[in-house]
């Protein structure tokens, strides 16, 4: 089928239209501006139209030939977002019928209660979904609770609190019922409403299996994420205004994106029925599986998953690169650059060569102290050396690192395997930069877990422009030294190529 999306570069549509894609689907996205999807890996698999949901005379081109329109777009963080989607819902409708769209699927939240004390985002949530139901296009529309996957505004808001406050005190709403839904489960539903019989026009409830308070999700977060079990006092003085207040100081969700969230929480919100596995059958993930996605935790597995790309579990309730900024969880990061006066074949012959008896090209002490505090806490400290004097291979261990991605001549990237509240890694590459320079590029980073990690990366931060500053300055002296044999003679460096390491 030949599918619209519109609202490729946010969270669900970028995560929809490669989707489609794999399932054999024509897909064109509808962007304000084309740019914003220039970068995607899916880029070259879609087209890209450039139109804008306010202005109906942009719309033709973009819905010509269309099956089915997914309209996943919304103005939610903007101050006026009730007209913007209102006014957008009804364009697109009207564009959709001019076009001969055969269906039309809307992802919205929740059914407002009602009693008419529904919060502005549910409210305009349930508007849109009447204007697209009340056209002449058959409406597919899902209603969903909290979504779990990395990069969901609802997601990154429990991440955070969870995280950041072992001990905080609660508006009143973190015992209100919600039946949260893993984003692969959002997504296999939006792909089945493709094929909806035609005369199907209405809404569906979609939730998860399991129903819990926003508190039980919080501790069930931090069981997962390996934290201790959060001490939480419901308090009844935090109003919805209030508590977006404090969401927004204690988390980098933008306050007016957390406003309309927290105003939806303080109602109730699961699935009054199950029809659309009628049309879309299959079970749905838990919570906690839902959780240990998102975050990448896959067990069981050496070297598996990798920070700077999606597991091959789940990767789409991984961050993006269309994600917003603040989405993902913190990362912190120390990168630094040195020019070497050698080609890159004489720097990546440093850098394979480091930790183990050829020491790491940094303060001697300071590595050997944090070695011997590692394995004082239990952990492998700097006893493991390396197998191989010259050469490194992927899944080995370095020291206290294990070898996660290696590109003979470009990059090698280590993953720390001690004692530290969080995951941290090291990445060091080898650039060319003409003939005979290059340029060597390095980076710590670090993702800390709950309080005990953001408060370790504070305490180290002072040091890395000793250790890593160091250890720049003396990679870049090594490799412009002439290489030596065993027989202290010069001998020329020449970097291992893919074949010859058997990879």
């Amino acid at each position: 089928m030949r599918c619209l999306v519109t609202g490729a570069t946010g969270y669900i549509g970028g995560r929809l239209a490669p989707r489609l894609v794999v399932e054999g689907h024509e897909v064109r996205c509808l962007s304000r501006s084309a740019a914003r999807l220039r970068d995607v890996p899916w880029a070259s698999d879609v087209e890209v139209v450039e139109g804008d949901l306010s202005d109906p005379s942009t719309l033709p081109a973009a819905f010509e030939g269309i099956e089915v329109a997914y309209f996943l777009m919304h103005s939610l963080g903007k101050p006026d977002f009730e007209r913007r989607d209102r006014e957008a819902a009804r364009n697109f409708a009207e564009a959709a019928d001019r076009a001969g769209v055969r269906r039309i699927v809307y992802l919205g939240g929740p059914q407002p209660p009602a009693d008419g004390t529904q919060s502005a985002h549910l409210r305009s949530r349930a508007e849109v979904a009447q204007i697209l139901l009340d056209g002449p296009v058959p409406t597919a529309v899902l209603r969903a609770p909290v979504i779990i996957g990395s990069g969901s505004a609802s997601f990154e808001m429990l991440r955070y609190l969870t995280e950041r406050l072992p001990v905080m005190v609660t508006p009143r709403w973190v015992r209100n019922r919600i039946q949260p839904i893993a984003v692969r489960d959002v997504l296999r539903y939006l792909i089945g409403c493709a094929g909806l019989p035609p005369d199907v026009n209405r809404g569906f409830d979609i939730g998860g299996p399991d129903v819990l308070t926003y508190l039980e999700m919080m501790q069930r977060y931090a069981r997962v994420a390996g934290l201790p079990r959060r001490r939480v006092k419901p308090l009844r003085p935090l109003t919805p205004w209030l508590s977006a207040h404090w969401v927004g100081l204690v988390t980098p969700v933008p306050s007016a994106i957390a406003r309309p969230l927290v105003g939806s929480l303080i109602h109730e919100a699961f699935a009054h029925e199950q029809d659309i596995l009628e049309y879309v059958p299959g079970e749905t993930l838990s919570f906690d599986e839902a959780v240990r996605r998102a975050l990448g935790k896959i067990r069981d597995a050496e070297v598996e998953t990798r920070w700077s790309t999606a597991s091959g579990l789940d990767p789409v309730a991984e961050p993006l690169p269309s994600d917003p900024d603040w989405s993902g969880g913190t990362l912190h990061q120390d990168k630094r650059a040195g020019r070497v006066n050698a080609p890159a074949a004489s720097l990546w012959r440093v850098i394979e060569g480091i930790g183990g008896d050829n020491g790491w090209h940094s303060i001697p002490l300071a590595w050997s102290v944090r070695g011997w505090a590692d394995r004082l806490a239990g952990g492998v400290g700097l006893r493991r050396g390396r197998r191989d004097r010259d050469r490194l291979q992927v899944g080995e261990a370095l020291d206290w690192w294990r070898v996660e991605e290696i590109r003979p001549g470009e990059l090698l990237l280590l993953r720390a395997e001690m004692r530290v509240p969080g995951r941290a890694w090291l990445e060091m590459r080898a650039v060319p930069d003409g003939p005979d320079r290059s340029i060597y590029l390095q980076r710590a980073i670090f993702l800390p877990r709950g309080l005990a990690g953001q408060v370790y990366w504070a305490a180290i931060l002072p040091f890395h422009g000793l250790v890593f500053g160091a250890m720049v300055r003396n990679i870049a002296r090594a490799a412009s030294a002439p290489p030596r044999d065993s027989d202290d003679h010069v001998r020329p460096a020449t970097p291992r190529s893919p074949a010859a390491s058997g990879r």
